[in-house]
């Protein structure tokens, strides 16, 4: 994974018995985020360039039962293999939080199926930054249970 080293990284794997292609096929399409995302619950405004979606926004559901849309954007990838995309922080509600956000994801051929590699880069903004131990366990679960809703939707 190549992602900014100054950013604290979190990155958690799992095999999964489908085919990378059919990984492949639900990661490549922010449409298919919210039935293995967290707290995904849809997907808007999705634009495209050559076929591949470019930006996106998610819905994601709060822990009080309302919602906050999240603005993403390709930033790489390698298709078939690598998946990078950045959150828009500036000007949203992440912004008091967050200085930048990344994910990557890496599918690769595995022993039956495929090895999944979830990787979150999180870069906290000003006091929020000594909250960082708890970010990095909280991506740890996000991650886990990501991979674990990613298996379930592929197999």
């Amino acid at each position: 994974m190549s992602l900014a080293a100054a950013m604290p990284r979190v990155s958690r794997s799992r095999s999964i018995s489908a085919p990378p292609e059919r990984v492949w096929e639900v990661i490549a399409d922010p449409h298919h985020l919210p039935p293995w995302w967290p707290r995904a619950v849809r997907v808007e405004d999705v634009r495209e360039s050559e076929g591949e979606a470019t930006q996106w926004t998610t819905v994601l559901g709060t822990q009080a039962g309302g919602s906050v849309r999240a603005d993403y954007r390709r930033t790489g990838g390698e298709p078939g293999r690598r998946l990078a995309w950045s959150q828009e922080v500036a000007g949203t509600p992440f912004e008091r939080i967050l200085k930048a956000a990344a994910v990557e994801i890496e599918v690769e051929p595995d022993a039956g199926g495929s090895r999944v590699t979830l990787g979150v880069d999180e870069a906290l903004r000003g006091i929020s930054r000594l909250g960082s131990p708890m970010m990095r366990a909280a991506a740890r679960r996000r991650l886990d249970e990501a991979l674990e809703n990613l298996d379930g939707v592929v197999t």
